[in-house]
């Protein structure tokens, strides 16, 4: 029996040493850590007569013979004392009553987490205290110093978090068919490092974007050099964010990371989405110039090519007909001067006539736009996203 059975409840202090944090698994929600658990009380039925006041220590075979606390850890999965080379206990009692009854315990438990700003996110967790049978009225469970009843170690470190502080609290806990119970909090906060993000996830991401802008700089016929690229870029993104989901809880609600690679995605597809406009308007428009085309009589059909001899002379009426060309159907092209420098001798001196001649580049006015507005809207994307999750 608890001592002073029948009586008023038997205070029983608590301090806690952390030895490790073992790990935090994201995908089953819970944190492993290893520490030292110390209980204080008074069992008068245990005091002995010293006049050196000296304690006495035992080990954990005696724990068996005499009344301790039955603490608890709420909502763990795993728990275990450490039994080599023999139990970790220790039972020291002193002349007047007291007693110290350490041990210590590796527990998984279970850590409520929100991924809504995964991978910036900072997540607290709890692992919590609790007298299994004896209610608040015949065991009050307390921190034995307050903040100072909780000890860590300075070279405690996590690979993907930063612990920025461990604290303790304390309340009562209500069930409606046994009453109320003292349980006592151990909170730490965890920062994630992002750097490791930065490298596997949002830097792939972006230059998968800005790789997939290449095509609005190739030519709007060069079909198997723009649609290898889109399908590649599309395919690369859905294999990135396939590989992150895979490592996550199968959470119902979106992640800062889930925008992200998702607002990427889009855009990649929207790539292949403008070369496929590009190319059928662009079909479309050689099919009225081949109906006009016919309709036209064959006096208004463009000049017959002339050859140039081998020699190097060259008609300047080529030049002529060549710099005066306009396309069918009236629409401006952009043109590339292309100075050629024809050499002729004359007379006893040498003397050179430059001549410019109008050349048409392939390019269509929705690539044009597009070199402009994809960067654009993807930089402000990236301003806003950072601006409002870091």
């Amino acid at each position: 029996m608890r001592p002073a059975f029948g009586g008023p409840a038997i205070p029983v202090g608590v301090d806690v040493q952390v030895e490790s944090l073992d790990s935090i698994s994201e995908v089953d929600m819970d944190f492993t850590m290893t520490l030292y658990l110390r209980h204080y009380w008074k069992d008068e039925r245990l005091s002995f007569p010293s006049t050196t006041n000296k304690s006495m220590t035992f080990d954990g075979r005696l724990v068996k013979k005499i009344w301790v606390p039955d603490v608890f850890f709420v909502h763990s999965k795993r728990s275990f004392i450490h039994d080599t080379t023999t139990d970790n206990i220790m039972l020291r009692v002193f002349p007047d009553g007291h007693v110290l009854y350490s041990m210590r315990i590796t527990v998984t438990a279970m850590c409520n987490m929100d991924f809504s700003r995964f991978p910036l996110d900072s997540q607290t967790c709890s692992l919590e205290l609790e007298s299994y049978a004896y209610t608040d009225e015949d065991l009050m469970l307390y921190w034995k110093n307050g903040n100072e009843s909780l000890k860590t170690d300075e070279k405690i470190s996590l690979s993907q978090f930063l612990i920025q502080k461990f604290h303790t609290t304390s309340r009562l806990a209500f069930y409606s068919s046994t009453g109320w119970y003292n349980r006592l909090y151990i909170n730490f906060t965890l920062r994630r490092h992002i750097f490791f993000f930065l490298l596997q996830t949002y830097f792939p991401a972006t230059l998968m974007v800005m790789l997939s802008w290449v095509s609005f700089w190739i030519d709007r016929r060069a079909v198997p050099a723009r649609v290898p690229l889109g399908i590649t870029t599309v395919l690369t993104m859905s294999t990135i964010i396939t590989g992150v989901n895979a490592s996550m809880p199968r959470v119902s609600y979106i992640k800062a990371v889930d925008i992200y690679l998702w607002v990427s995605f889009v855009f990649v597809f929207l790539s292949v989405l403008e070369y496929a406009a590009v190319n059928y308007l662009t079909t479309v428009q050689e099919r009225k110039e081949r109906k006009l085309r016919d309709k036209l009589p064959c006096t208004c059909s463009l000049p017959q090519p002339r050859p140039m001899m081998m020699d190097g002379s060259y008609n300047d009426g080529d030049v002529g007909e060549l710099g005066h060309y306009v396309s069918e159907n009236g629409d401006k092209q952009d043109r590339m001067m292309v100075q050629l420098a024809l050499g002729s001798e004359r007379g006893s001196g040498r003397r050179k006539n430059q001549r410019y001649v109008s050349m048409r580049i392939d390019t269509h006015a929705i690539d044009k736009y597009s070199r402009i507005i994809f960067p654009g809207a993807y930089i402000l994307f990236n301003l806003i996203y950072w601006s409002i999750f870091s």
